[in-house]
């Protein structure tokens, strides 16, 4: 999977999430929202990734993860994250929404509920302190 896949991927997963938590699938949007922070956080990776170079193995196995926060300093975005957080507090809690996401919700049946699903999702896509507008910044 390429940069520009994974990008796509993190923008249809958004639009999916949207459709679910419309029609009251908080379970699913949940998952698929945050998935697509993960998606974009990949994208950040794969920006870095350069052709015919020989990659670094630990790197290359942390970006397996599903992991935002361990994704995030894989990016190398950590310290542009504090920046932005410094600058923008509510960019921070919008992070701190998102950061907990894990990809073991897809297994938790009946929860989240209306309110946490929610807060994820505009906490992804909020235009002014969200986490997706971002990272698309970046990716």
């Amino acid at each position: 999977m390429n940069r520009a896949e994974l990008q796509r991927l993190a923008r249809l997963r958004i639009r999916e999430a949207k459709v679910l938590l419309d029609n009251g699938c908080y379970e699913g949007a949940y998952y698929l929202a945050g998935y697509a922070v993960e998606c974009a956080l990949k994208a950040c990776i794969a920006k870095q990734t350069r052709r015919y170079d020989f990659p670094d193995k630990s790197a290359a196995n942390k970006s397996h993860s599903h992991d935002l926060e361990l994704l995030n300093k894989v990016a190398g975005l950590e310290k542009d994250f504090e920046i932005e957080m410094k600058a923008n507090p509510a960019f921070g809690t919008k992070w701190g929404d998102v950061k907990d996401w894990s990809e073991e919700s897809r297994y938790q049946a009946g929860a989240p509920d209306a309110a946490k699903a929610g807060m994820l999702y505009d906490s992804i896509v909020n235009s002014k302190n969200g986490v997706l507008p971002w990272l698309k910044k970046r990716w």
